[in-house]
């Protein structure tokens, strides 16, 4: 691997859009050679990525039509990463001026949103990354040596966002680069995206409304196979759990708080009534394992409740509740209260997500 990897280093200088023999040359070494070397290293690689492993893939490339200045390998878990546009990714990208060689665990910059993949802005990008780092660095306490700057010398608009899309770096620079070297950093780098699928498959990096439109999608358009794709979403039996630990949270902070709260969920459009004196509140809980709930799901019954009960009504927002996977007895722990008492539903931004549609009834 060691002379592939110096031979795309000495052909970034003399890149060119056009299919030059120095590009046609660094396409083949990127799209075959390269990938090649990656896939004998499947063993080590595959059981750096654990449970994830098991569809290891590997594919290169130089650019679709006009050759682009970031050439790139990656490898990946096929089901978490179908695609570059989708998932999260261990890539190998080169320093534009041959200085280097640059292993990244990056990302696509696209995610799902609204029912579908949409293309993320910049600063949602950045914040995407951040919170890959942030979830290695709570598994591992440390993000080295995987610290360096995502600057490779991009110049056009699509290379540049490349580089944004890597959350965790590690060059070598050309005279530093040797086959155990790259290969030690290559294993620590499939470690670090085995925690961001995890993470993933735990619902974290989705809203609560998010992951309820993935159930939508199921419904209303199977064959769009998101879920099945990135590994995505949780079961009844792990939605169950997630939502009785959040029940128990707020109960016992409701009961904390001087009230004295009835479990309503079964037969009202709020899961507690709960009163403390001459007040009377209905309470509405959301858990989820998300790490993030800046988008929930409600029903019609929900919306109008929060709307006709105005000022006596409260958002009980659980977050970050972890999940313990177990195909029978899924067990559900942690998670930190928002509490948001008179909760104002007009202070939110309202967008439909799925419609009942019916029959009109003939007269």
């Amino acid at each position: 691997m060691r002379e592939t990897l110096r031979r795309i280093c000495e052909l970034q200088p003399a890149y060119s859009s056009e299919n030059t023999p120095e590009m046609q040359k660094r396409g083949q070494l990127i799209r075959q050679k390269l990938p090649e070397e990656v896939r004998a290293l499947q063993e080590p690689l595959a059981r750096a990525l654990g449970p994830f492993g098991h569809d290891f893939f590997v594919e290169g490339s130089d650019g679709i039509g006009r050759k682009t200045e970031l050439a790139w390998t990656r490898f990946c878990s096929k089901e978490m990463s179908p695609r570059p546009t989708d998932g999260f990714y261990v890539v190998i990208h080169f320093s534009t001026d041959g200085s280097g060689v640059n292993i990244a665990v990056g990302c696509s910059s696209s995610k799902f949103h609204n029912g579908y993949s949409i293309v993320l802005p910049l600063e949602e990008l950045d914040k995407r990354c951040e919170w890959a780092r942030g979830i290695v660095m709570e598994d591992r306490h440390s993000l080295e040596p995987f610290t360096d700057a995502n600057d490779f010398g991009a110049r056009a608009k699509l290379p540049k966002s490349f580089e944004r899309a890597c959350a965790l770096v590690k060059k070598i620079s050309y005279d530093d680069i040797q086959d155990d070297l790259v290969e030690r950093h290559l294993i620590e780098a499939a470690k670090m995206l085995r925690v961001i699928y995890a993470a993933q498959r735990q619902g974290r990096e989705l809203s609560p409304a998010d992951q309820i439109e993935l159930d939508i999608l199921d419904i209303t358009r199977p064959t769009a196979n998101v879920r099945k794709g990135q590994g995505f979403g949780l079961n009844a039996k792990e939605r169950r759990a997630v939502e009785l630990r959040a029940m128990d949270i707020v109960e016992n902070w409701l009961r904390s708080q001087g009230y004295n709260p009835s479990n309503t969920s079964a037969t009202k459009p709020y899961d507690f009534l709960a009163r403390k004196g001459d007040e009377t509140l209905y309470v509405e809980v959301k858990g989820t394992t998300s790490d993030i709930a800046n988008a929930i799901a409600m029903t019609h019954g929900e919306v109008a409740l929060h709307r006709q009960e105005k000022g006596r009504t409260a958002m009980m927002i659980v977050t970050g509740i972890r999940l313990q996977k177990d195909e029978k007895h899924p067990a559900a722990s942690g998670g930190t209260l928002e509490a948001l008492i008179g909760w104002d539903i007009d202070e939110w931004l309202m967008e439909p997500t799925a419609f009942r549609v019916s029959r009109k009834q003939m007269t």
